[in-house]
């Protein structure tokens, strides 16, 4: 799994929502329909707004008249429909609620309507370890739509940059090689549901095992072989050294093994454990066969 926070924003056109900005000019801009959604907004208040909305609206219709509303800012997703959008691959997420809700909806004249939301999400992201740690992985946004087929409801992707990184974006053991956007729509026995993903292609970086398992584990083989300069009676100095950097040995690999999933497949991680294993236990083996052979 993986976590991840993003402004996610969607557009989509609701001719029930448009409105005539008078002060647009009327080559670029054709005719709509009065103002409506500022009266039915109206609807919803109580009488203890009354006196703020009387203000409010005068100040609507005065921009409307000198041409400077270029849209409609809402800060309640519930007051207008929205599609019925969720991440297939989502384990948990929250919403951002400080110091407001961290949302808004702009409502443009030609009825267009653009929802932006910042979230966190934690999403699985299933990996293959065969080369772990000089592994690459791909892990997956999905989202889709949950009750609407495809005969109603279609989601595409924006044509130019759909997908925006951070350029000071710093993962302490990936780094983010590139991502692609594409469809994924799923059937099932209830239709044909429109579904977007944008794939993630992260590559782990080999410093850091470099410097915690790669050199620990050569320096440990060739201390065992340490044991082939000293004195063949020094036995319990010998002996010593060779079980110490055996059961050392053991232990890195029980820590490497412990910080990753189980899995039923030979990691690339473990051949090279195994064979330092195999290093320091045939020095150690090679000075009992010694020892047995002398006395004999």
């Amino acid at each position: 799994e993986y976590s991840v926070q993003l402004t996610f924003r969607e557009q989509w056109l609701d001719e029930r929502l448009k409105f005539d900005d008078i002060g647009a000019s009327n080559k670029n801009k054709p005719h709509f329909s009065p103002p409506t959604p500022a009266l039915s907004f109206c609807l919803s208040l109580t009488y203890t707004h009354i006196h703020a909305l009387f203000h409010r609206l005068h100040f609507f219709f005065l921009a409307l008249h000198a041409g400077r509303l270029k849209y409609l800012t809402l800060t309640e997703a519930n007051r207008v429909w929205m599609p019925d959008l969720f991440f297939s691959n989502e384990k948990e997420g929250h919403f951002h609620n400080i110091i407001m809700p961290n949302v808004y909806i702009r409502i443009f004249p030609y009825g267009s309507v653009l929802y932006s939301i910042r979230i966190s999400l934690t999403l699985a992201c299933p990996m293959n370890l065969k080369l772990y740690p000089l592994d690459r992985q791909v892990c997956s946004l999905r989202m889709a739509s949950y009750g609407w087929t495809t005969a109603d409801l279609v989601f595409l992707w924006k044509e130019g940059d759909p997908v925006q990184v951070v350029k000071n974006l710093h993962l302490p053991r990936f780094t983010l090689e590139k991502f692609l956007t594409d469809y994924c729509n799923s059937k099932t026995n209830t239709g044909e549901y429109s579904c977007l993903k944008v794939d993630l292609l992260f590559k782990r970086e080999f410093s850091y095992y470099l410097i915690q398992i790669y050199i620990p584990c050569c320096m440990l083989v060739i201390v065992s072989w340490v044991s082939f300069w000293l004195d063949q009676g020094a036995v319990p100095a010998r002996v010593s050294l060779g079980v110490t950097t055996l059961l050392t040995m053991a232990t890195q690999t029980s820590g490497i093994n412990a910080s990753l999933p189980p899995v039923s497949y030979t990691k690339a991680i473990d051949v090279w454990t195994g064979v330092c294993l195999t290093f320091v236990f045939g020095a150690l083996l090679e000075f009992a066969l010694v020892n047995y052979a002398s006395r004999s």
